[in-house]
């Protein structure tokens, strides 16, 4: 049978036929089967003449949730989805039911060629393009030639790339991409949450694409093993939990990252960062200062830590670490370090603090950490404090003395029974600057507070604030945020040992502009 004979059949067996049962009744024993028990596709297109093509306006009956249908879907599911969703499909997709025969085709087709490592990923591509041109031939269902390129590319990211999600994924316009449900997608674009048209044909669906996600990097997710964290060939963080953890169906969330990193210029411009303190925190990381980055999810902590560390000095051995590796360093001495979780037996992990314990063994003049979130930070600190002096990490926390909160927290993680003050003593002796970073109602991330650590008053960890965030300037009529990073007029005590390595501070960037009460 023809692709063409296929598509006309499944289409008649979707929709009401003269003489078909009355609800209620028996149903004739030659009632169409469901579509997912369709014959299966020939390996090449048939060249035999077509049947005569239905109307368009029959292909409107067609499931959008079938499109990506893969051979071996259970029918009594498909067949239900089918009907629960048949009403809401109508019209959305007049060619569901081509993307859906033409899917299963290709699959049957080029499958052994989807898999086969020999072949590179440019050649595959151009394999998929030729057969799925080929197969859209034979479909001979009349297109426009947008309509074509539109369900080619349709078909193509579902087979060589993760569906839906492809055209979210290819906008340099997005930060993130959440998948709530199968057919319930937002994304973040700028600093706001938008629910956009892309969904999934259904919860299968959804999950092959996170399987496809997470199998690239010999990851796994499943019941036993139910959520995971991942990254893309393009640095994009992933994170996906399913059920039994997640109620109502998979979600996944993808933070994007640029291919070209965010540069000092880029935050000053976004108004993220004045110069005057651009200038104080490019003297602070070649003056070999220790710092951390604090911020709430999504504030921009690894934008911030990136340009931080773009103030290395090229001559200098880096070592980074990190759940997720994130950061693009530009220096010629970097040494990549990823952590690695458990395997299906709970064996063979690799903690961050198992990677910071080992840098110290190779030589590193700096270590940078992508997030301190546990008892790492007792090893951080002793790192800090045993001269590897220019350190950088981040850790989540929403005001910098929340941030030396939260250290002092993790540092009782790693189960040493430190007194309190021991672990403060060694908290302000090895951390120098903390750099606030928070993403502003308005949708922005902004940097708003440079508090310094000046050290120790009895049992307490005494702070100074260098640059605030001025919020008393207001917003605009959008809403916006008007304030901007300013100077609190406080010369830092760090500058002294700036000057011994070499670098010098203009001191009027810490001349007061006003407009902080």
């Amino acid at each position: 049978m023809s692709l063409s004979d296929r598509i006309a059949a499944a289409q008649r067996a979707r929709s009401p036929r003269e003489g078909d049962a009355a609800p209620g009744q028996p149903t004739p024993p030659t009632t169409a089967a469901p579509v997912a028990t369709a014959p299966p596709a020939p390996a090449a297109p048939a060249a035999t003449p077509h049947a005569a093509t239905p109307p368009v306006a029959a292909t409107h009956n067609a499931s959008a949730s079938s499109s990506v249908t893969s051979p071996g879907t259970g029918t009594a599911a498909l067949t239900k989805l089918t009907a629960s969703r048949a009403t809401a499909s109508t019209g959305r997709d007049a060619f569901a039911e081509v993307k859906r025969v033409v899917h299963a085709q290709l699959v049957e087709a080029l499958g052994p060629k989807l898999y086969d490592a020999h072949i590179t990923q440019s050649e595959l591509e151009q394999q998929v393009h030729v057969a799925l041109q080929n197969a859209l031939a034979d479909a001979d269902q009349p297109m426009s030639s947008v309509d074509r390129a539109r369900v080619s590319q349709e078909i193509a990211d579902d087979i060589l790339g993760y569906g839906p999600l492809e055209p979210l994924l290819r906008s340099g316009d997005l930060s993130e991409v959440m998948v709530n449900s199968f057919d319930s997608i937002y994304v973040e674009e700028n600093g706001k949450l938008v629910k956009t048209d892309a969904q999934f044909a259904d919860e299968a669906h959804l999950r092959r694409t996170i399987d496809k996600i997470v199998s690239k990097i010999g990851r796994r997710v499943d019941e036993t093993s139910p959520m995971v964290d991942a990254r893309l060939p393009d640095g994009s963080r992933v994170n996906a939990i399913i059920p039994p953890l997640a109620l109502d169906g998979s979600k996944l969330t993808i933070r994007k990252f640029s291919e070209d990193p965010l540069t000092v210029e880029d935050l000053i411009n976004f108004g993220s960062l004045s110069r005057a303190a651009a200038e104080l925190l490019a003297a602070c990381v070649k003056g070999r200062l220790n710092i951390l980055v604090s911020g709430g999810t999504g504030a921009g902590k690894t934008t911030t830590l990136n340009v931080l560390s773009s103030f290395i000095p090229h001559d200098e051995r880096i070592v980074t670490i990190e759940d997720a590796a994130e950061l693009r360093l530009h220096q010629d001495h970097v040494l990549r370090l990823e952590s690695r979780p458990p395997n299906i037996e709970g064996k063979g992990a690799v903690t961050i603090r198992d990677l910071v314990k080992n840098s110290l063994r190779m030589r590193p003049d700096r270590i940078v950490v992508g997030e301190i979130r546990d008892a790492a930070a007792l090893d951080m600190l002793q790192a800090m404090n045993t001269g590897h002096d220019g350190s950088i990490s981040t850790l989540h926390a929403n005001t910098p003395r929340d941030a030396l909160a939260r250290l002092e927290t993790m540092v009782l993680m790693a189960g040493m029974d430190l007194p309190v003050r021991a672990i403060r003593e060694q908290v302000a002796s090895a951390v120098d600057l903390i750099i606030q970073q928070t993403r502003l109602k308005d949708g922005t991330r902004r940097i708003t507070a440079i508090t310094e650590i000046v050290g120790m008053e009895g049992d307490i960890v005494t702070t100074q604030d260098v640059f605030m965030f001025d919020y008393h300037a207001g917003t605009d009529e959008n809403g916006k945020f008007l304030g901007d990073l300013k100077s609190m007029g406080l010369r830092p005590r760090f500058l002294d040992r700036l000057s011994d390595h070499g670098v010098k501070v203009d001191p009027t960037i810490f001349a007061t502009s006003g407009g902080l009460r």
